[in-house]
């Protein structure tokens, strides 16, 4: 970054400095992973400069042969690795995020104003899924499902709520849910009453594409997704649609809620799809979840509670409260010792947004940077520590977290 380093110092230097940390520290949010160079090289390409208003040979700007080239190679390869062509499925690589993807969605098939399902965050939903701070909630008719004492979905209650309230869509998919969904369940509640389904698959769609959970494909109308994450490619979103919804949505994206589409952002997407037909791609998902079994197993051990005890796939999320201290306490005396997580509410959770009763954490980005199974249970222990014995295991807690990080360096670029 020659260049940088010359024009913006300031710039350069926090870009170095992020660096260190990911190379410092141990990455534990769920929604986050490391792209790989390819990715980084394409969203930092010329491809940055280039308005492509429209779709491939539709555009609104001259100059956009290559812009289609790229978009149809992400189309494609998108819809190789859900398996969408064969079963009638269309794909659109354009929206900027996953909460635009939803948005796009709710517009193509709803009014302001319908009923729709979603699950509540405190139960493990996203702020999309109907947040009354969020557009969704001030959009639209929200109401909520959540979890059972076990910290499952009840499919049961699902279904009562379900045919009381008649929605016109039930939105599936969580961001802080540990367990497997049963997407085939949800679409027989939603033909019951004749809604759509829509299923937010960001969190686990890396897991879909390796056939480590059941795909929500042919089951929704309508598929959402982020594009990092567990599918480890660029920040960016997608939908996957039935055929027949292909053009509402299209023009949901464009021009409903947005204008140019990020080309170079596309670009990246196109290579990580590509990536991800691989089958160390399907190694490496099989490797995430190996890990987060035994992170979550060794903290249970250890005497850490977790929201539904366990977890099938990338995350967990730790109930703090038989420890005696907050969410937001426990992510800050985990960054100290170099162990980056977040807070995260927990169902009925006492506390307030801001600070939380639980931490969720997952496994995609130290799995991408090689952590194995043992390294796993290590880190289990530490944590465990470091949350019961505070000041008294900090330095001891640091010692193995660079230890485990000097075992793994993370190569970049």
């Amino acid at each position: 970054m020659k260049n940088l380093k010359k024009e913006d110092q300031k710039v350069y230097e926090a870009i170095k400095e992020e660096e260190k940390r990911l190379n410092e520290s141990i990455e534990l949010i769920a929604s986050e992973n490391v792209a790989s160079s390819a990715v980084s090289e394409a969203v930092g390409s010329v491809m940055t400069n280039k308005y492509a208003e429209g779709y491939p040979q539709k555009r609104y700007y001259g100059g956009c042969a290559n812009m289609d080239t790229v978009e149809n190679l992400a189309k494609e390869r998108l819809s190789e690795l859900f398996n969408c062509k064969e079963q009638g499925y269309v794909c659109n690589v354009q929206p900027h995020s996953g909460s635009q993807a939803n948005m796009a969605s709710y517009m193509a098939l709803l009014n302001i104003g319908d009923k729709i399902l979603g699950m509540d965050l405190s139960s493990g939903g996203h702020l999309t899924h109907g947040s009354k701070v969020n557009f969704s909630g001030k959009l639209y008719q929200f109401s909520s499902y959540g979890v059972n004492s076990e910290g499952l979905i009840d499919y049961n209650k699902l279904r009562e709520q379900t045919i009381r309230e008649k929605p016109k869509m039930i939105v599936s998919g969580a961001s802080a849910y540990p367990r497997f969904i049963d997407f085939k369940k949800f679409k027989e509640i939603a033909d019951e009453v004749n809604a759509y389904l829509m299923v937010d698959m960001a969190h686990i769609a890396g897991l879909i594409a390796a056939d480590l959970h059941q795909s929500p494909i042919p089951y929704a109308d309508v598929v959402t997704s982020t594009t990092h994450k567990t599918l480890r490619g660029p920040r960016g979103g997608v939908i996957i649609c039935k055929e027949e919804f292909g053009k509402k949505i299209n023009s949901a994206i464009f021009p409903g809620i947005q204008g140019g589409p990020l080309m170079h952002v596309i670009a990246g997407k196109a290579v990580a799809f590509k990536e991800a037909l691989k089958p160390e791609f399907k190694n490496y998902q099989k490797r995430i979840i190996e890990n987060a079994k035994a992170l979550s197993d060794t903290l249970m051990k250890n005497g850490i509670d977790l929201v539904s005890n366990g977890t099938d796939n990338h995350l967990m999320l730790l109930d703090l409260r038989g420890v005696g201290i907050t969410g937001k306490d426990a992510e800050e005396i985990l960054d100290s010792v170099g162990i980056t997580t977040n807070k995260n509410g927990i169902p009925d959770d006492p506390q307030p947004p801001k600070i939380t009763s639980g931490i969720r954490i997952g496994t995609p980005a130290i799995t991408t940077r090689g952590f194995k199974k043992e390294d796993c249970e290590q880190l289990g222990e530490i944590i465990a520590k470091t949350l019961k014995l505070k000041n008294e295991f900090f330095s001891e807690a640091k010692e193995k977290v660079k230890m485990l990080c000097d075992k793994y360096p993370l190569s970049l670029f």
